[in-house]
């Protein structure tokens, strides 16, 4: 990755203006007066970029957007009102019935219902593997799947993709690979990987103050010779012959968003850009912090509890970690403390962190996975997506983590 230096000034640099007022402005406006009827026939054909209609998009919002497409090195980015927005974006503009999409790895609870429930009640099927099953993965690439995803870090699981291996395959099955970087912004870069399209819950680390829930999903460059121009892809290729380079974003807007509306607010989009300007500052602190505190809790937690973070060498994917992830791979670490009843003891004995639905935040934040996000979930599901029954999700905040590490060995002395 280019180095924490270069995306705060970067960020800082693109958030603030230098005339007036140094703030982004924020427009509230829910409709835009078009100057003639021939600037809104032309804002409508996409030859004229002014704004249409709040649901497509207002100057705040496309502020945010061009910011992160930036931060990400993308040609361009649509916000969401949610992260979930964000991916049910993009799989509703690309992909149709009978199509199947390929998940790779453990997920995030939401991610898991919206393939795996929501998604097949619309004739979208779906197929899940381990994060290292590239039998399955090659396999399912070679049926003409049209959309792999998958987490640069497993929520809650902490499983650590190959992703250069990934991309590769992606590329020569001429599939499009979505790559969920939520828990990992600025230090993995999907996109200049080589995958297709980047996605976020901005609510979490951009923000960083849990004030703006919002999504955001960032598209790389059409190319000439392109995967989309793939005859599986041919419904598209209207948008994709009339738009060229940018033909992604259309496809989203117009399939997706213009008619189910999971679009960005501009208050929480101008929240959104606060918490950007500090991010890099942010991340760079919480991935200092967060093996200080795993290597401390391993040491000092009674035996029962399991401490879980790749940093750790009797991790899984403490390897991969070490090679392919040395700027740290966010917030996240997990205690499985055995059983339901232990974990709620341990939680309720804390006083530092708060215990919320959340991650990324500024303050370092807990959850019982079991009881809360996964409670839905048989146990085989859980299971697979590394969930235990006494396990507890930690989100490292910037809190000096000699205080967070006496809060868990207090509580769990206590």
């Amino acid at each position: 990755m280019k180095d924490y230096n270069y995306f705060t000034t970067l960020l800082v640099q693109n958030v603030g203006s230098k005339t007036r007022a140094i703030a982004p402005p924020i427009t509230s406006s829910a409709a835009f007066g078009y100057e003639n009827a021939q600037e809104a026939e032309g804002i409508f054909m996409g030859e004229i970029n002014n704004p249409l209609y709040a649901r497509m998009g207002n100057p705040t919002t496309a502020k945010l957007e061009s910011i992160v497409a930036k931060m990400e090195g993308g040609l361009g980015a649509i916000a969401t009102a949610s992260g979930m927005g964000a991916l049910a974006m993009v799989m509703t503009a690309f992909l149709n019935a009978k199509d199947e999409v390929l998940c790779i790895g453990g997920f995030f609870g939401g991610t898991y219902t919206l393939v795996n429930e929501t998604m097949r009640r619309f004739g979208i099927e779906s197929s899940f593997c381990e994060v290292d099953d590239f039998s399955h993965i090659e396999r399912k690439l070679q049926e003409g799947i049209k959309l792999v995803v998958v987490e640069s870090v497993g929520n809650p699981s902490l499983r650590l993709p190959n992703l250069p291996k990934i991309i590769a395959l992606c590329h020569h099955y001429e599939t499009l690979l979505i790559v969920d970087n939520t828990v990992t912004p600025l230090t993995i870069r999907p996109l200049e990987m080589g995958a297709d399209i980047v996605i976020h819950s901005t609510t979490k680390a951009m923000s960083g103050h849990s004030a703006a829930l919002g999504g955001m999903a960032v598209f790389r460059a059409v190319k000439e010779k392109d995967k989309l121009h793939h005859k599986k892809y041919k419904d598209l290729h209207p948008i994709l012959n009339k738009m060229g380079k940018k033909a992604m974003i259309p496809i989203c807007k117009k399939r997706a968003m213009r008619d189910m509306g999971m679009s960005a607010n501009a208050f929480g989009s101008f929240l959104t850009m606060l918490g950007l300007e500090t991010l890099a500052l942010r991340i760079e602190r919480v991935n200092r912090s967060v093996p200080i505190i795993a290597r401390a809790l391993e040491k000092n937690l009674p035996t029962p509890i399991k401490v879980s973070h790749p940093s750790l060498a009797n991790h899984y994917d403490h390897e991969r970690y070490c090679a392919a992830y040395d700027k740290g791979c966010g917030p996240i670490l997990t205690l499985d403390c055995g059983s339901k009843a232990a974990a709620f003891k341990l939680l309720n004995h804390l006083k530092l962190v708060t215990q919320t639905a959340n991650i990324g935040d500024n303050r370092t934040l807990a959850l019982h996975m079991a009881s809360t996000i996964y409670r839905d979930f048989d146990q085989e599901t859980q299971k697979f997506l590394g969930v235990s029954d006494g396990l507890i999700r930690i989100s490292v905040g910037l809190e000096d983590p000699e205080m967070i590490i006496k809060d868990f060995l207090e509580a769990a002395e206590a």
